[in-house]
């Protein structure tokens, strides 16, 4: 199988590989106003069971982020970053490191920090997520999900933003 992977067949940009990994720090770049970024808090994760066709029932998970404005998003999300974003929001600690807890761990050891989180996509019903890194004076933007990045934000105390389009397609009016 491997084999028969080809990387010439691959319809890619040729600068992919070629990119240096960091970018130099611009204060513009991340200027939470240029973008139209709306700082959101993590209010909790919620488990919700689903009937399954049959006689077992699936529990669901859901991130509740609110704006300043009240405005309200459900993000669902896996069991395991559920219990991973549960877990930073009591400030409670599993007896090993978790995934969440392991790359924090990588980042603070190699001399960076993460700055921030940005919720900055909504398509096709996905969110799309990018954890800002900054090491020796450089900042680095990483995609991830957004439940990923909201774990690891949440470790980080950084503030978490979600881009003024996303957050105004997704609000849910609270009941």
């Amino acid at each position: 199988m491997a084999e028969d992977f080809n990387f010439e067949d691959e319809n890619r940009p040729d600068d992919l590989f070629q990119r240096p990994p960091f970018e130099e720090d611009e204060s513009e770049s991340h200027d939470p106003g240029s973008l139209e970024e709306k700082e959101v808090k993590v209010v909790g994760v919620y488990e919700r069971p689903e009937p399954q066709g049959g006689a077992g029932q699936q529990a669901t998970y859901v991130v509740l982020l609110r704006d300043s404005g009240s405005r309200s998003v459900l993000i669902w999300i896996g069991k395991f970053e559920a219990y991973s974003i549960s877990l930073a929001l009591e400030g409670a600690t599993a007896d090993r490191p978790i995934t969440h807890d392991l790359l924090s761990n990588v980042i603070n050891r190699m001399g960076g920090n993460v700055e921030r989180i940005l919720i900055d996509d909504l398509w096709n019903d996905t969110y799309y997520a990018k954890v800002t890194i900054a090491i020796d004076g450089k900042t680095m933007d990483i995609d991830s999900r957004p439940s990923d990045a909201i774990a690891l934000g949440l470790r980080a105390k950084c503030p978490i933003f979600m881009i003024e389009g996303v957050l105004e397609r997704a609000a849910v009016k609270e009941e």
